[in-house]
């Protein structure tokens, strides 16, 4: 979940698109799709794309859509709307580890008095204060607190012990994008830019209310029970109305400005936003090198090799959003979040209808029990839990929000 430490080595040559198991994601039999699956927008002449046209098991999604105005950001709830509940680990049956970290490790959470399952998020004060992450926790909990969004996930609640905090989220059944990419190898270009649509709807509510996410990548998106994405893991966002200099995100993902130390702002999500619609198109990261310091120098060094097989509008769309240039990166222009839902690759999308989730996703999970079901998700190694020890706690001044 949120909290995973996967790592990824990409292959040496593109990645083959496999037919995905038809029980995993199958080509959708009927639903609220607009247009046909012949739409010659998304057509490409090269041999592969035709291949996964045809290929019935493998989802091709054809959209009619067409770009909104700015009508389709929501709002950002008043505070006192989505205030923090008044929650104890009392009120919680805890389960199975759904991810693990450096600072802790998510469950899976039944709430003792209806039943609804939850994520619970336990974070070690120790851990967080040595790795000198107090500040970006409190971040998170505060982000959490304010944003409401139906491609974000939602914080119902936040305590603490002597020993931890606690965030008490939405339980989202459906796992990690990540997996889903890592079975399927690479998605199919609609496929690719119906999950980088939703994204995008998410960054532009962020950005519209001057939060930088800073943290994008697969692991970090997951999938409700009807396929719809949900942003989660908040612990490096910010809310900057300037410019911020930290050194922080996931090396692969990360903005040439801020591996150069330089002031950077929202643009940076652009960069990542630009990564990720890389990776899910060829099924690996353009600057990837096991060690983190040549993976800087080559993000420095701005030089990708594109896979022939990715569609010319997707490839326009990269080549304006990974560029080291910030009077040319879109996202970062006047016009800021239009410019990229306005790109020729969204041609198809109808905004408003996505953000409404009025759209058929190309695949659902396959939940086989109601709510609860944990079958999405990795097992981890359980460990004894020491949850709601009560006692001298040195570092109960840095997290009182908690």
């Amino acid at each position: 979940m949120s909290l995973s430490n996967n790592q990824y080595v990409p292959t040496k040559s593109p990645a083959p698109i496999l037919s995905l198991l038809p029980e995993v994601m199958t080509a959708p039999q009927s639903g609220n799709f607009v247009g046909n699956t012949n739409n010659n927008n998304d057509n490409n002449n090269n041999t592969e794309n035709s291949q996964v046209q045809s290929d019935q098991n493998v989802p091709y999604l054809a959209y009619n859509f067409r770009a909104s105005s700015q009508q389709s950001v929501s709002k950002l709830p008043n505070k006192s709307a989505v205030s923090k509940g008044k929650y104890g680990l009392n009120d919680f049956q805890v389960m199975r580890s759904l991810g693990t970290g450096s600072f802790g490790r998510v469950h899976l959470a039944r709430s003792v008095h209806n039943s609804r399952y939850y994520a619970m998020k336990v974070l070690k004060k120790e851990r967080v204060v040595k790795m000198k992450q107090v500040e970006h926790t409190n971040d998170e909990r505060r982000m959490l607190a304010l944003v409401e969004h139906p491609f974000i996930i939602r914080m119902w609640g936040t305590f603490q012990d002597s020993n931890s905090v606690f965030m008490i989220m939405d339980y989202i059944e459906g796992g990690e994008l990540f997996t889903l990419l890592r079975k399927s190898q690479r998605f199919p270009n609609p496929v690719a830019k119906f999950y980088a649509a939703e994204v995008c709807l998410a960054l532009e509510y962020l950005h519209y209310h001057n939060i930088i996410y800073r943290d994008l990548k697969p692991e970090n998106i997951l999938l409700d029970r009807n396929g719809h994405i949900k942003l989660t893991d908040f612990g490096f966002s910010k809310e900057v109305k300037d410019v911020t200099y930290t050194l922080c995100g996931t090396p692969d993902y990360i903005a040439p400005e801020v591996v150069a130390t330089k002031p950077y702002n929202k643009s940076v999500d652009w960069w990542s936003f630009g990564i990720l619609i890389f990776e899910m198109l060829s099924g690996y990261t353009p600057f990837y090198d096991s060690s983190p310091m040549k993976t800087y120098e080559n993000i420095l060094n701005g030089q990708i090799i594109f896979p022939d097989y990715i569609h010319k509008d997707a490839l326009d769309l990269l080549q304006r959003l990974i560029t080291k240039n910030l009077s040319e990166r879109l996202g970062n222009l006047q016009n800021g979040t239009e410019d990229v839902k306005n790109h020729l690759w969204f041609s198809e999308v109808v905004w408003d209808r996505l953000l409404s989730r009025d759209i058929e996703t190309p695949y659902e999970p396959p939940i086989t029990a109601n709510t609860g079901d944990t079958s999405q998700f990795d097992r981890y190694p359980e460990e004894e839990i020491d949850y709601g020890i009560q006692g001298p706690d040195p570092f109960e001044s840095l997290f009182r929000d908690f």
